[in-house]
């Protein structure tokens, strides 16, 4: 089967290369093994697509369609199918190949064109976080997720080295870490997070109104999940001439809608903004980390 892969999964997937990272020279090889084995039929490609998967739409054997994506194994395939197994379609997209384990997901077809961010801000906010709540169940027992804590410990790291490299953004990285250690001090009831959860996971679907996609599953309080989707349409918040009252009125009714601690969520919004902003300037992306630091400075 002969593709060119995104241009999008291409360049983000370079960004972070390692050596010896040859998944995107064998992803022509795998293709053709993940449809044979599911018996799919491959009606097309989905550009622009992701940052970090390929997606294709395609037909099961019965002629229904679904939705086939590779994910690189850096990007923790298996945990996101043991998620969107344990959420069985409440809140998610349902995955339909339980049984298989072969960094290849098939999932129910959902309208990729139409996400949660093409509705206006107010109602877009009020959807997705409507969606997101559906997904803070308990973890399964036994479960090998990784936690929020084990998560922000090595982006922790990273922000580290970034501070100790370049003083400007130190204080805010300092600003970060001591919010991240306050937070994990307090014992939390643990829940099953999206992981990487904002209005562009959250597409149209049949079987319900609106379905997340995409999860990078972590273990640990609502609070870190919602922390992403208060930056949504940052560009929009720096642009406005009142971002900073706009961003501090979305976290308090962010808080109050979802029943999480607003302190608790402001912490861990600066703490990911922080974290956001300083991996876009390791990898040359300066007006992207202009833009998010700039926003973690408003919190």
């Amino acid at each position: 089967m002969a593709f060119e892969p995104p241009r999008r999964l291409v360049t983000a997937l370079g960004e972070t290369a390692q050596d010896g990272d040859d998944w995107l020279e064998k992803l022509p090889e795998a293709v053709e093994q993940s449809v044979a084995l599911r018996e799919l039929t491959v009606e097309r490609t989905h550009v622009p697509g992701g940052r970090s998967s390929l997606v294709l739409l395609v037909r099961r054997a019965d002629d229904t369609p679904a939705v086939l994506k590779l994910v690189p194994p850096r990007s923790r395939p298996e945990s996101e199918r043991a998620a969107l197994a344990h959420w069985n379609g409440l809140g998610a997209a349902r995955l339909l190949d339980p049984e298989l384990s072969d960094g290849a997901l098939l999932l129910e077809r959902l309208h990729r064109d139409v996400s949660v961010r093409s509705l206006p801000e107010a109602k877009a906010l009020l959807e997705a976080a409507g969606t997101l709540r559906r997904l803070w169940v308990e973890p399964p027992a036994g479960h090998r997720f990784e936690t929020v804590a084990e998560r922000t410990g090595r982006q922790a790291d990273a922000m580290r080295a970034s501070a100790a490299a370049d003083a400007d953004v130190a204080p805010l990285v300092d600003a970060a870490l001591a919010a991240r250690d306050e937070l994990l001090a307090a014992s939390v009831r643990p829940r099953l997070l999206h992981g990487t959860f904002r209005q562009s996971k959250v597409l149209a679907g049949d079987r319900l109104p609106w379905l997340a996609v995409g999860p990078d599953p972590v273990v640990g309080e609502p609070a870190f999940d919602l922390a992403r989707l208060v930056r949504d349409r940052v560009e929009d918040l720096i642009a406005s001439p009142s971002g900073a009252s706009i961003t501090r009125r979305r976290v308090k009714k962010l808080a109050e809608s979802l029943e999480v601690e607003q302190e608790r969520l402001r912490g861990w919004t600066l703490f990911r903004a922080v974290e956001s902003g300083v991996r876009a300037l390791r990898v040359g992306r300066p007006q992207d980390a202009e833009l998010l630091l700039e926003f973690a400075g408003w919190l």
